[in-house]
């Protein structure tokens, strides 16, 4: 029987080839985001089992317009993938300023676009989460290790305590929770045009199996989670990082 899955940042990068590999496996897969012209072509491209709503969940509102299409359209979902995010520093550089207002604005914004987003949406569609359900937070390496700045790591940290606590609240009704942290990604607009060269080899030389990752790893991790033969792993912090980050 098909399963419902809405994933956040469904338009592109990662969040695009897990909605890509729900599909594959014949499941109904609702993909949201900012950018409706952006959601209507990956929409398209992943054909007749995908619809997509617009909604910007860095608000409570996004969350609720993406809940009410759920239950309107499905009666509820199965498999919730959090995928949106992003480091403003990279997306929106001309806007970093020096200083206290600085920090406050780039702390804020890392905030609302990694934890934020999440929180909406998981918070809006728990109630219509299927017994047995799957819900999927997405981190990062930086949680572990830094990130520069520091917000962007703290903002991926952030989801682990919230993926533990969510696991408590819900496991009695067979939904797990877990968080996945990808290393490096290449193939993404994560870090649109800073990654340079250079930087590319050293963070590859980092890894065990020495190549970039891919989100079609992130996504076959994603969909295992999501499996009902996963459904005594949940409250983990899952990493993918062709060993990047070891014994973490």
């Amino acid at each position: 029987m098909p399963r419902t899955a809405v994933i956040s940042g469904g338009g592109t990068g990662i969040g695009y080839a897990v909605a890509e590999r729900f599909v594959a496996a014949g499941d109904r897969v609702v993909i949201t985001g900012r950018r409706e012209d952006v959601l209507r072509a990956s929409a398209e491209q992943l054909g007749d089992g995908a619809a997509y709503i617009a909604a910007d969940l860095r608000e409570p509102e996004g969350g609720r317009r993406v809940a009410d299409f759920l239950t309107d359209q499905y009666g509820g979902v199965d498999i919730v993938a959090a995928c949106a995010g992003g480091n403003i520093e990279l997306q929106e550089p001309e806007r970093s300023e020096e200083g206290l207002e600085g920090a406050s604005w780039t702390w804020t914004e890392n905030l609302r676009l990694n934890v934020m987003t999440a929180v909406h949406l998981v918070e809006a569609v728990k109630p219509v989460v299927a017994d047995g359900g799957r819900i999927l937070l997405f981190s990062s390496i930086a949680a572990y290790r830094g990130s520069g700045t520091g917000s962007y790591g703290a903002s991926k940290a952030a989801l682990h305590p919230y993926a533990i606590d969510l696991s408590a609240q819900l496991g009695s009704r067979g939904v797990t929770v877990n968080a996945i942290a990808p290393g490096y990604i290449e193939a993404t607009e994560f870090f649109a045009d800073r990654m340079t060269e250079q930087r590319r080899q050293t963070v590859i030389a980092q890894t065990h199996d020495k190549r970039a990752g891919t989100p079609a790893d992130v996504a076959e991790l994603a969909f295992w989670l999501a499996e009902p033969g996963a459904g005594h792993v949940t409250a983990q912090i899952v990493q993918v990082n062709g060993g990047a980050l070891p014994g973490r």
